[in-house]
């Protein structure tokens, strides 16, 4: 797959404090990237780099083949932005702020109007077009501030905590829209904190602490990296020497004994019918049932992992 996005040894420093430190990013024409992280982590910093807004202090990024540094505007033309907090002009409507947008990329007018009107319908505003936007909702805004990226036509699109502040219906509705930019072919690099919806839309995940990237793959490999498997097989069984049996079932990590006839078993993939032979052919299977860790668990397992490595200190 080409690469929209690559950053290498990508750093910045203000003063002694490490915004950003080394790092090495590539994303694939198409996918859906996660940068997932704490407020501090690196994650607007390393936006804005790749936006042309801020000076690396070393390395280099690269955006469609575009240096931001040296090249900002070949960027911005190519580029959509979506901050966590989207400014608009409340006295003017929605219509009439994306034709100011539409005037700023050089469109011209029968051009701004037939795309305003794409993008409004898209966006399911077409009907309150003509409405202030200081009265809109929070989640009306952000649609709009989806509608202002869409109005240029970008390859790539950039979105920092996209849904923070929304309430649940508004937050699902604009990861459908989010889905729907990757249907189109679009790059997008998704910056937040809420662990749920970046797993339920990316196709890779990076987590930031400090600065630094320090797991990157998609929510699988992330599972098994830290969890030790992607696939938690739960499994209630009396026979002789279940653990044993369990232990040599084909892709199981780990086998623990949690109460009684109650086993958890890890694994790198769904053995359950493996399990399930094994266990009848040498005694008696209750019960046997499966999920699958979500990124909060991974994301909280891993930094009790590094606390424990730190002696604390984290």
């Amino acid at each position: 797959m080409s690469v929209a996005v690559e950053t290498v040894g990508l750093t910045k420093r203000y003063g002694q404090v490490v915004a950003v430190q080394d790092l090495n990013l590539r994303l694939h024409t198409g996918e859906v990237f996660g940068m997932l992280g704490p407020n501090g982590s690196g994650k607007t910093t390393t936006i804005l780099m790749l936006l042309g807004l801020t000076e690396p202090t070393a390395g280099i990024a690269r955006v469609l083949g575009w240096d931001p540094t040296r090249q900002p505007l070949q960027v911005k033309r190519r580029v959509g932005y979506l901050p966590d907090s989207v400014g608009f002009y409340d006295e003017l409507t929605a219509w009439e702020n994306l034709r100011y947008t539409a005037a700023l990329n050089g469109l011209s007018s029968a051009e701004a109007n037939r795309r305003i009107g794409e993008v409004l319908e898209r966006m399911g505003l077409a009907d309150v077009a003509h409405r202030k936007v200081g009265t809109f909702s929070r989640g009306m805004k952000q649609r709009l501030g989806l509608a202002d990226v869409l109005l240029k036509q970008p390859q790539v699109a950039i979105l920092d905590e996209p849904t923070l502040g929304l309430d649940p219906e508004a937050a699902l509705e604009f990861l459908d829209l989010i889905r729907s930019l990757k249907r189109d072919g679009l790059t997008v690099l998704l910056a937040s904190h809420l662990l749920h919806q970046v797993q339920s839309v990316c196709d890779r995940v990076g987590l930031f602490h400090r600065g630094r990237m320090v797991l990157e793959g998609t929510v699988d490999e992330l599972r098994e990296q830290v969890l030790g498997g992607a696939y938690r097989i739960h499994v209630q069984a009396r026979g002789s020497d279940v653990e044993r049996v369990l232990g040599e079932v084909p892709g199981v990590v780990r086998v623990t004994r949690t109460d009684g006839d109650a086993y958890r078993v890890e694994a790198r993939v769904d053995c359950r019918p493996e399990i399930a032979r094994r266990v009848v052919a040498t005694g008696e299977l209750l019960a046997l049932s499966v999920d699958r860790p979500g990124l909060d668990e991974v994301y909280a397992r891993y930094f009790q992992q590094l606390e424990a490595q730190a002696g604390g200190a984290v």
